[in-house]
């Protein structure tokens, strides 16, 4: 992945982005010079046996635009440019330098992002009873949602629930008419997935029913969970060792709740993602 972030960039060294607004605060910088020393080093020696693909990918970020790996995939990216297996690495600040860390199967968690409306209805702030206060069913609906974790998922399971943001009124003594709160779902399997996805659905409309209020809910699948194949991760990891040491080489972490883009091309061909300190 080659995008940048869209912030501003507050370091002062030399190396800091030259485009205001921008930064590569993931790290994807790096993943394209490790990509281009990789091909220059593999044309140079052609000390390999097969083809090499190598790919740039651009906007892993989720955005408004797109997700960057399913673009690719569907503008014919493994039709034009066949693959038997796929890799990726990403670079993890927090492992020593030179390690090398993935597991098999689940290794990242998919992403759904959530935008409920509750519309209620607006009312002076010392009149509350006349109105239907939206804010307080937001307030339901983020302690609500947390329970789906606890009493609806096996306690073994991981998800995430973040409510990220809540927008509701302007001022202090008048109750608004809507609330807006975004947020995102993570899971590591696609059965606890959909099983949140319905809970989710169930417990928001019941709650603002149950209040008297309207509700919308625009929720959005992004990424998939980033599932590592046995195989390829076996043969990744021994590569690695052959290269750094076994002792560099952790072969099963913990998955990480975080989501990867990459795991469109994992559901197309067999492979691993790793990362490296």
């Amino acid at each position: 992945d080659m995008d940048a972030l869209p912030m501003e960039e507050l370091n002062t060294f030399a190396h800091k982005s030259t485009h205001p607004g921008c930064m590569h605060g993931c790290g994807h910088d790096g993943h394209t010079v490790m990509l281009l020393g990789a091909a220059r080093y593999l044309a140079q020696s052609r000390h390999f046996d097969g083809t090499v693909q190598f790919i740039f990918q651009p906007a892993e970020e989720a955005n408004g635009s797109g997700i960057g790996a399913k673009a690719m995939i569907d503008d014919g990216l493994f039709e034009r440019f066949p693959v038997d297996n796929v890799f990726a690495m990403h670079n993890a600040p927090d492992l020593v330098v030179g390690a090398i860390a993935t597991c098999s199967g689940a290794i990242m968690a998919s992403m759904d992002l959530f935008e409920v409306t509750v519309t209620g209805h607006g009312t002076h702030g010392a009149f509350p009873h006349t109105g239907i206060d939206p804010v307080i069913i937001a307030a339901h609906l983020v302690t609500a949602w947390q329970t789906i974790i606890s009493r609806n998922v096996n306690a073994l399971e991981s998800v995430v629930i973040s409510a990220a943001s809540i927008n509701a009124g302007d001022s202090w003594n008048v109750l608004p008419q809507t609330a807006v709160i975004r947020g995102s779902v993570r899971t590591l399997s696609p059965e606890v997935r959909e099983l949140v996805h319905d809970r989710f659905h169930l417990l928001t409309r019941n709650i603002a029913e149950a209040f008297g209020a309207n509700v919308e809910i625009n929720y959005r699948a992004t990424y998939p969970v980033t599932i590592n194949d046995v195989e390829q991760t076996t043969l990744a990891c021994d590569v690695g060792a052959s290269i750094v040491g076994e002792n560099q080489v952790h072969r099963s972490v913990p998955a990480d709740m975080g989501s990867e883009d990459f795991a469109y091309m994992l559901q197309e061909r067999p492979g691993c993602y790793l990362a490296i300190g």
